[in-house]
């Protein structure tokens, strides 16, 4: 007895365990987590990223940039003032003195020649100033030749002041640039970036919508065959407790081995139907599980699979087009590519416009020419405005300026075509929505005419004036009944849905 005992509390706790790892989910809960686990919503998240980087980068536009430059260039030659000729002559001009020098020298050595030639006429003793005269001319070539070479080397140092030794050059600057008037370039990039982000954004919803809406369809596929299921489980109970009466009447010799068989027949039918629900249910909760990121062998429960009856609030459909127009995320991209490119046009157009820049920096080199060629860095403040004014492409901007339009053009047809899909679509759900309903009311009317007639055939049966074969008919109007109703409240809820994602409210 201790055993026994023993054995039913380890069964009942394993039982609690397998309850509690299953994990219940509502309708919600599964949107939000299909919403986090699915990667086509993270692609969105990160293009909407992009698009407001994108749109603050243009917003940088409208500043002044600044910007730094460095060079460093080696050349093979030097720059030259002077020529070779010139060169030569101011490194020997000393040299190239020294005859006219020397003509200096004879000129004055004959001037003193006739003077010591006159004053011997006049008596004066020549001896002295002979003497003098030596000397003289002596001093003379001296000073001549210190002369030569002092002029060869002021000609030299003119020669190396004039070398620029340009082989190497160091060169910077920072600019400053501010817009001034782009042709309206810079206003027409700001507008794309903003109709890009709304884009951008519209673009989620589309998917957010597309992810919702597939979410709630394996949703209800899995409550309709979980209910399915209950109901071929409820049919191959009742079907079999028919086959266990129809065996007892045939020993009892009131039926036919044949009645037998065919209900025998029905048993097996009812199996396989059972088998190929059980087979659907599993298949769709792995589906189900991967959509919303959970292990495709997890064990989960839906909040509204076990429910008795499924909690079904019939809606009045009202055509509202203009709804669907006003809220339809895709209309909302087509018309953001409608004026995307008009911008996009408005873009080319500024090419063909003047367009006006301040501009303004520092500049530094070495060498520089600041004062003189000076081997060591110098600079300069500058601003300026700047000024560009197209003359001649070709056409080329023009015909830009056309295939922009030709491309507005398109997306304009693009978006009444969708347009008139999208009221073609409202049309459509409001119909099935109306359908669904009508569809639900006559399967209610009908499941409770199968109920009364498998009543009275069991009453009939037990009474033994109706035959097998009117129970198992009445038991297979039952079971068509029981999937209609389960089918018509399955349609209802997924016909809502679809009116909802039409009229761009499914959130």
């Amino acid at each position: 007895m201790k055993r026994i005992l023993a054995f039913g509390l380890c069964l009942l706790a394993i039982g609690s365990q397998t309850v509690e790892a299953q994990t219940i989910l509502s309708l919600d809960s599964c949107r939000a987590m299909a919403l986090r686990n699915n990667k086509q919503m993270g692609v969105q998240q990160l293009k909407q990223d992009i698009a407001v980087n994108l749109r603050k980068s243009a917003r940088t536009k409208y500043l002044p940039h600044v910007s730094a430059i460095g060079s460093y260039q080696f050349t093979s030659e030097e720059i030259s003032i002077l020529n070779n000729e010139q060169k030569s002559r101011l490194s020997n001009l000393g040299t190239n003195a020294a005859p006219a020098l020397s003509g200096l020298g004879t000129g004055v050595q004959n001037f003193m020649g006739q003077m010591g030639t006159m004053l011997g006429q006049l008596g004066v003793p020549t001896e002295n100033f002979q003497q003098m005269a030596g000397q003289m001319q002596q001093s003379m070539q001296q000073t001549s030749t210190n002369m030569a070479g002092l002029l060869d080397s002021e000609g030299q140092k003119i020669v190396d002041a004039f070398r620029t030794d340009t082989r190497h050059i160091f060169a910077g600057s920072v600019l400053v640039t501010q817009p001034v008037f782009m042709g309206g370039g810079i206003v027409a990039l700001n507008k794309l970036a903003d109709l890009n982000e709304a884009f951008a954004s519209n673009s989620a919803d589309v998917r957010r919508q597309a992810t919702i809406y597939s979410t709630d369809q394996t949703y209800w596929q899995v409550v309709s065959l979980k209910h399915k299921k209950r109901l071929a489980e409820s049919y191959l109970e009742l079907i079999k407790k028919f086959d266990h009466d129809v065996q007892l009447m045939i020993k009892e010799g009131v039926a036919t081995r044949s009645e037998g068989l065919s209900v025998s027949v029905k048993v097996n039918e009812a199996e396989m139907t059972l088998q190929r629900v059980d087979d659907g249910l599993v298949l769709s909760k792995m589906l189900l599980c991967q959509m919303i990121g959970l292990p495709m062998d997890e064990q989960i429960t839906l909040a509204d699979e076990d429910v008795e009856n499924l909690a079904v609030v019939t809606l009045q459909p009202q055509l509202d087009v203009e709804q669907a127009v006003g809220n339809r995320p895709e209309l909302k991209m087509l018309d953001n590519v409608v004026d995307m490119t008009k911008q996009t046009t408005n873009i080319l157009k500024a090419a063909n416009l003047p367009q006006v820049a301040l501009m303004g920096g520092y500049a530094v080199s070495n060498p520089n020419v600041l004062n003189g060629f000076e081997k060591k860095f110098g600079g300069f403040w500058n601003v300026g405005v700047l000024v560009r004014v197209p003359l001649w492409n070709w056409g080329d901007v023009a015909y830009k300026v056309r295939a922009s339009k030709g491309a507005t053009a398109i997306a304009n047809l693009e978006l009444e075509e969708a347009r008139e899909k999208i009221e073609l679509q409202v049309n459509q759900n409001t119909y099935k929505v109306d359908e669904a309903n009508k569809r639900l009311a006559m399967a209610q009317t009908g499941i409770e005419r199968a109920n009364e007639n498998l009543r009275t055939a069991n009453l009939g049966f037990k009474e033994g004036v109706i035959s097998p074969t009117v129970v198992m008919e009445a038991q297979t109007a039952w079971l068509q009944a029981e999937t209609q109703l389960i089918d018509a409240q399955i349609a209802v809820k997924l016909s809502q849905v679809d009116l909802q994602k039409a009229l761009g409210t499914l959130y």
